[in-house]
């Protein structure tokens, strides 16, 4: 009895998908949501301090992502600097920093994240490359893989940036990550979900 104890612990703890570590430090706000964050997802991050970060999921087209901005933005990455390119957990460089800061190994405390300013707003181009990639299957799909961290202490205007980006890729639906908090006993919520 041991044994099959063993085997079927060595089976969970080698078949178990190991979390990505958390590149930048996010404290989102607190909501009564209970939806998980799929694995299969793009995440937008907004530190607070205002700098904007892309991470990839599993399965988000992540390469045909990157070689859609790299033709339509003539970055003229080789193949070789595509590959590396394509490694990285997260985005957070201007794209005309893409090739010199390939050959680094950059921390992302020290990088500036994707430009959201009025003047370029870059992620609108990120999210454009997306959008194509996607383009021709399900939309709502689409929304759903979509999801925004922001920091509970980053600014309003650094928000309204990404919204913008998301308007002109005319993207108005998509999802915001929060922590997690029990329903208030005797809201609205609780009284509904007593009833079930």
């Amino acid at each position: 009895m041991c044994d099959v104890a063993f085997l079927l612990l060595t089976f969970f703890i080698l078949a178990t998908k190991q979390k990505p570590p958390e590149v930048l430090t996010i404290t989102p706000p607190s909501s009564v949501s209970a939806v998980a964050v799929p694995d299969k997802s793009i995440i937008i991050t907004l530190t607070k301090d205002g700098r904007t970060f892309l991470m990839f999921g599993e399965n988000t087209k992540k390469d045909e992502t990157l070689e859609n901005l790299n033709l339509t933005q003539g970055m003229n990455l080789t193949a070789s600097e595509l590959t590396k390119w394509k490694k990285q957990l997260f985005y957070g460089l201007p794209l005309n920093q893409v090739k010199s800061g390939l050959g680094m190994e950059l921390d992302p405390a020290k990088m500036p994240g994707i430009p959201t300013d009025s003047a370029k707003n870059e992620l609108t181009t990120w999210l454009r490359s997306i959008t194509n990639v996607y383009a021709g299957g399900d939309q709502r799909k689409l929304e759903e893989t979509l999801l925004v961290k922001g920091d509970n202490d980053a600014l309003y205007p650094g928000f309204k940036q990404i919204k913008q980006a998301f308007k002109n890729n005319q993207l108005y639906k998509f999802r915001i990550v929060t922590n997690g908090e029990p329903v208030p006993v005797g809201s609205e919520l609780y009284l509904r979900s007593q009833k079930k």
